[in-house]
């Protein structure tokens, strides 16, 4: 039986979500504020958080984050109050799966756990244990990085934002979104900070890997992860 974490600082709202998705069949734990948010995702017993932005003590935004940037890769449906399409981006941005905007009707929100979840099944990326590319694997239970049975050595900075790129392949991120989501530095004025990082990454990289190929400068803006010969 897959586990759900239900986060909403709203103990009506978390007993509706709870109740529907154990009519599913899933087994549900309820939380109320973002410390305990963090420290339940971070046993790594569930298979998908729904979480409130709004929340007391760490909001979940902060709790996304932090998660994404230790590597955990659980999948967030992120639940508010805000509709504003720039409030839907910045959630997303941060590594939400999906979004749904208070007023919901709960049926809803059990479509969308659903679906989350054969996304991350379907994928191999979000749910699983290790990414795996053609010369590449990244354990993220045991922070390592493989390229057949040859371990790289990588500091926890490079392999922060490995992981950060290769769970979302394609996507293009800035200096800054790396800074934030990977570092946790959110101070401007750091762009030769990132630059040297993926420097050292890429030559790790390259002789098993081609890191090059896989961490491709997109001029003007950013990098990006892509595993074209997969």
């Amino acid at each position: 039986m897959e586990k759900i974490l239900v986060v909403d600082d709203e103990e009506k709202i978390a007993h509706v979500i709870c109740a529907y998705l154990e009519k599913e069949g899933f087994a549900v734990t309820p939380a109320y504020d973002g410390n305990k948010a963090l420290e339940l995702a971070q046993s790594g017993e569930f298979s998908l958080m729904v979480l409130d932005l709004m929340l007391p003590g760490i909001s979940g935004e902060e709790v996304t984050k932090r998660l994404r940037r230790e590597g955990n890769n659980i999948p967030i449906i992120m639940l508010t109050a805000k509709g504003a399409e720039e409030e839907r981006i910045s959630g997303l941005g941060l590594g939400a799966d999906d979004y749904v905007v208070k007023p919901f009707s709960p049926g809803e929100l059990v479509a969308r756990v659903l679906a989350v979840l054969r996304r991350a099944r379907k994928s191999g990326g979000v749910l699983a244990d290790v990414l795996e590319f053609k010369n590449l694997q990244i354990d993220l239970r045991r922070r390592e990085v493989k390229s057949g049975d040859q371990l790289l050595e990588l500091t926890a900075t490079e392999y922060k934002l490995l992981v950060t790129m290769a769970k979302n392949p394609g996507r293009v991120f800035t200096r800054a979104e790396l800074l934030d989501l990977a570092l946790g530095e959110q101070a401007t004025g750091y762009d030769r900070t990132i630059d040297s990082h993926i420097k050292n990454l890429r030559q790790k990289l390259t002789p098993v890997a081609g890191g090059n190929r896989l961490i491709r400068t997109v001029y003007g803006v950013g990098y990006k992860f892509e595993d074209d010969e997969k």
